[in-house]
């Protein structure tokens, strides 16, 4: 008996290792049928402007702004690929609680594609990672996502730089 998924939840902040996630999510929610719903989610982390001494509501809106142009290009890219049940939303919090613990019971949430950290060891160490935290907190299965669509390790930052300047000689 196969493993059918209803809602995924995916979390894009604009990196690389989310757009993966994205990708590999859209195959996913194909291969369980069209009832099975892709949410995408940009959290606005809030906590990165209470040390902003003149708190500048533009500065959120703008934030919000890119985001929801963001989201929009992924819902346009998963239509493209035949995905029609999928919504998106900007939300305002702690990014690991809203990920691993508000949306999954908000949205009935049965499976998380999150993509992997880009944060080295200390770096997790002192502000901790979201996707470690996602996977040890949420109630529902989580899926890492570390490669890329043919199973090959992603590129790391560096080897994409590296690949696009090839690329363009």
């Amino acid at each position: 008996m196969l493993q059918r998924y209803k809602n995924i939840l995916v979390p894009i902040d604009g990196s690389y290792e989310a757009e993966l996630a994205f990708k590999k999510a859209i195959d996913v929610a194909k291969r369980n049928g069209d009832d099975t719903a892709i949410h995408l989610v940009h959290v606005v982390d809030t906590r990165a402007f209470q040390n902003i001494s003149s708190f500048d509501t533009a500065m959120v809106e703008q934030v919000t702004e890119t985001a929801k142009d963001t989201l929009n290009g992924y819902i346009t890219e998963a239509k493209k690929n035949g995905i029609n049940n999928i919504d998106s939303s900007v939300e305002y919090g702690a990014p690991k609680v809203v990920i691993a613990k508000d949306l999954p019971k908000e949205k009935s949430i049965d499976l998380i594609m999150i993509g992997a950290t880009g944060l080295n060891a200390v770096e997790r160490l002192l502000i901790g990672s979201v996707t470690e935290y996602v996977t040890r907190i949420a109630e529902c299965d989580v899926l890492v996502v570390r490669t890329d669509l043919d199973n090959k390790p992603a590129l790391s930052k560096k080897q994409r730089k590296h690949e696009n300047k090839d690329s363009q000689l």
